[in-house]
């Protein structure tokens, strides 16, 4: 059957095929162009004489419209096979949960809801910019808060001469100032897109002038090419990245050179940690969160639950090279005696079965014990006792810790 198969679509130079949605007269595509999502319907049937294979633009795709480039589209239910609306979530660094009925028979949006935040949304204006390529009659307008909030995609140029995008929001209020505190957040792992959509819980810093930045390392999303550039013995380009992420923030003066933080989660860890071995002087504080700190160790007991797996995207430590750079970005392997590093809060959660609770213990224990005085009365280790690697449920406990992270960034960096 497999030599009957034809291919029918294949996307343009530089745009890659994500993923799709099957209907009853329309084919959802998602696609991915030049670091940016794209989603589009076209119609079905095609053409039983179809002599293929064509570009997406030769079947008349309808583009989804979106308020800004840097949205995030999250599918909504959309469990009606028949039906010719297509459901999904929208949202920005600067804008609230937009939820959207996409209309791929008539090409036209209802917007349905928008998440409100208590004392912003209320005072910002309805946003006045129509859709691009938008034929609709009851067009509700939606708010953002790009009036109070601005929100930029650089590309920064890294060792080896790629351009990394950095997202930048910070307040409108404000004038950048080279004493304005920042924080940088990377991933870089698993071919995963670093989540830049909506997150009230940043206000609380961006009203107090902060810059909050999401550098898209190497390993991350996206394009699988981008994704194998940032693995195995590729890994530290995806430490590169963030490095240079962060001088641009200081060169540009977005932050200033002694109040720039980074937070890691989970894989993330990794490379913030590994970052800070390298350069022990570059950011004033970090977050560590569930972090991915023992790597080598790690890798070379295959019993854990991911280490099997982990080969693909870390290396496999019986081959000598791959072995090598494993070493080579171990956060815990590389920690330098004598030196003083920022100021660092980990957390970590006892009961978790993706990144062992030890890996955090132990590299706290060993920085307290091999570098400067200084650093290692400044660690800060929290283990939760009873939750796994995603945390605790419930909208309390997930603001007490994000409490607990921001009043140590404060404290660190100052207000």
């Amino acid at each position: 059957m497999l030599n009957k198969w034809e291919v029918l679509l294949v996307p343009e130079e530089g745009t890659i095929l994500q993923d799709m949605d099957m209907f009853h007269e329309h084919l959802v595509i998602f696609l991915h162009k030049e670091g940016l999502p794209l989603f589009c319907s076209i119609d079905m049937p095609i053409d039983p004489n179809f002599q293929g294979p064509k570009k997406v633009e030769e079947f008349d795709p309808w583009f989804f419209p979106v308020p800004t480039t840097l949205c995030n589209v999250t599918p909504g239910s959309n469990h009606d096979f028949m039906s010719p609306v297509y459901r999904a979530v929208v949202s920005s660094p600067v804008m609230p949960d937009l939820t959207v009925d996409y209309d791929m028979k008539k090409r036209e949006i209802t917007i349905l809801q928008q998440d409100n935040v208590k004392g912003v949304s209320e005072n910002s204006n309805p946003t006045s910019t129509h859709l691009k390529k938008l034929e609709s009659k009851n067009l509700k307008t939606w708010k953002d808060l790009s009036e109070k909030f601005h929100c930029e995609r650089r590309l920064v140029m890294s060792h080896d001469g790629v351009s990394v995008p950095l997202t930048i929001i910070f307040s409108g209020g404000k004038d950048i100032n080279n004493g304005t505190a920042g924080i940088l957040h990377g991933y870089g792992a698993y071919g995963e897109v670093l989540d830049k959509s909506w997150c009230a819980d940043r206000l609380s810093l961006l009203d107090r002038g902060w810059v909050m930045a999401f550098a898209d390392v190497r390993g991350g999303g996206g394009d699988p090419s981008w994704h194998q550039a940032g693995t195995k013995t590729n890994k530290m380009n995806s430490i590169y990245d963030f490095a240079e992420c962060a001088k641009y923030l200081v060169r540009e003066g977005f932050v200033h050179q002694n109040r720039l933080g980074a937070i890691g989660v989970s894989a993330g860890g990794l490379l913030v940690g590994a970052t800070i071995n390298l350069h022990p002087h570059l950011f004033s504080a970090a977050i560590l969160k569930v972090p991915f700190l023992d790597i080598s160790n790690t890798m070379l007991d295959p019993s854990l639950p991911l280490t099997i797996l982990d080969y693909d995207e870390f290396g496999y430590p019986k081959v000598k090279t791959e072995f090598e750079a494993i070493c080579s970005v171990s956060p815990y392997g590389n920690l330098s005696p004598g030196s003083c590093y920022p100021p660092v809060l980990v957390t970590a959660s006892f009961h978790d079965s993706r990144v062992g609770v030890w890996e955090a213990a132990k590299w706290v224990a060993k920085a307290r014990d091999i570098t400067c005085t200084s650093f290692s009365s400044s660690i800060i280790l929290k283990t939760n006792m009873t939750s796994g690697h995603f945390g605790e449920g419930g909208r309390y406990l997930q603001c007490e810790d994000t409490a607990l992270e921001y009043a140590f960034l404060i404290k660190a960096l100052g207000e």
